[in-house]
């Protein structure tokens, strides 16, 4: 008579091998999010490789993160209700596992364009966020962030660049965004808290000639480690660890059966 702890066994090891598949083969994706910046477009439609993938999108909406297989991908954003063939935005990108990438719609709409941002979501050190300012307003110049009467943090900051994360302590901050180079003072941003362990990225929207210039904050997840850019692969069929993890559980099960018989 066979004992149940035989079954038992092979079936632990498959289903924990089968649990590892969705992760490892999760290892081929990146993450991308899209971002509404162009501040007299209407809501917005995207498509990514001619499927719609978000409905509706006002200014200023940012999306969760989409997985997308690594390599290159088709994004078109269209007029809410228009198919994909009406695009304003029709680009192509490549993306890389295990990176995440915001896509922003930047721009007045007869001058729409995606700029493509790569996105840092390490998780910060004990005590700082990650900071990261994106010049987002088309008619803004130039700007500085500085602590008021304190130093600049962020300098010559022009449309549409970004200026990268930064460390910062945690903390409640009085910052100014002022026009480069100047005590011109655009925005006041008294009482900025930024919390320990958080990512930041502040964009700076609107139109500065019709006084509609403002920030917009996001606080997209920090990953709880780096993931491998790539899956290690056998010298076989190149299939991902985790199948063969299913395989070697299945030869095992076979195998303790095998002796069960044999006995």
């Amino acid at each position: 008579m066979r004992k149940p702890t035989t079954w038992l066994k092979v079936m632990v090891g498959v289903l924990l091998a089968l649990a590892l598949l969705p992760a490892a083969l999760a290892q081929g994706n990146a993450k991308v999010r899209v971002v509404h910046a162009s501040p007299d477009a209407p809501a917005v439609d995207v498509y990514v490789d001619g499927s719609k993938v978000l409905t509706n999108v006002p200014f200023f909406t940012a999306s969760d993160y989409l997985d997308l297989p690594a390599g290159e991908h088709r994004f078109q954003v269209t007029p809410t209700g228009q198919p994909a063939d009406k695009a304003v935005i029709d680009a192509k990108a490549t993306v890389e596992a295990g990176k995440a990438y915001t896509v922003a719609a930047t721009g007045k709409v007869a001058e729409i364009k995606p700029t493509i941002l790569a996105d840092n979501l390490a998780a910060p050190a004990a005590g700082k966020a990650h900071v990261r300012v994106v010049h987002a307003s088309p008619d803004a110049p130039a700007v500085d962030i500085k602590v008021k009467g304190g130093p600049t943090l962020i300098a010559n900051l022009a449309f549409p660049k970004d200026s990268g994360y930064s460390p910062v302590d945690a903390g409640t901050y009085d910052l100014t965004v002022n026009v480069a180079g100047t005590d011109t003072v655009a925005l006041d941003l008294p009482g900025t808290k930024l919390e320990a362990g958080k990512i930041y990225d502040i964009f700076a929207v609107g139109l500065l000639s019709d006084k509609t210039l403002t920030v917009k904050v996001t606080t997209p997840p920090p990953a709880a480690a780096a993931a491998p850019a790539q899956l290690p692969r056998t010298s076989g069929a190149g299939l991902p660890v985790a199948l063969f993890a299913v395989m070697a559980a299945l030869l095992l099960g076979s195998g303790l059966l095998i002796r069960r018989r044999a006995r």
